[in-house]
């Protein structure tokens, strides 16, 4: 089923949860490259994963919503290999940030440690606050 309108903007009926918590670029680049993505290759999940990686070129994902990343660009490092990589995906958490800019997301999550963590486990600590608040939102 498309995800945009006649109009070119995404229906918010046939998007995911955390992109209509999200703002109208984010849901217009998800379902634009969606319903483009469904035309060239016929099968849903393939859709859906080229429609997200797209999105986290230019957004990433805090809490149970998507924010605009401070620089274009991959988020992590399967997304830098692209399709057929065995890279891990960071879940939308932008993994290629600097530390300092995690910490300030992880602030915002008021993920507790924050302080004393590596990068690579505040990546893991966000992506599991990111999990958690978007179960409790869909509830």
């Amino acid at each position: 089923m498309p995800k945009t309108t006649k109009a070119g903007k995404a229906k918010k009926s046939e998007l995911p949860s955390t992109l209509e918590r999200s703002d109208q670029k984010a849901q217009d680049t998800f379902a634009k490259t969606y319903d483009s993505a469904m035309d060239e290759y016929g099968n849903e999940q393939r859709a859906a994963q080229t429609a997200y990686a797209s999105l986290k070129h230019t957004y990433e994902k805090v809490g149970d919503h998507w924010e605009p990343k401070d620089s274009k660009g991959p988020s992590d490092k399967k997304a830098e290999e692209g399709r057929g990589s065995n890279a891990k995906t960071a879940g939308g958490v932008d993994a290629n940030a600097t530390k300092d800019h995690l910490y300030d997301v992880a602030s915002k999550l008021e993920i507790t440690g924050r302080s004393r963590m590596t990068k690579n486990e505040l990546v893991e600590a966000i992506q599991k606050a990111n999990e958690k608040e978007t179960r409790k939102s869909r509830s």
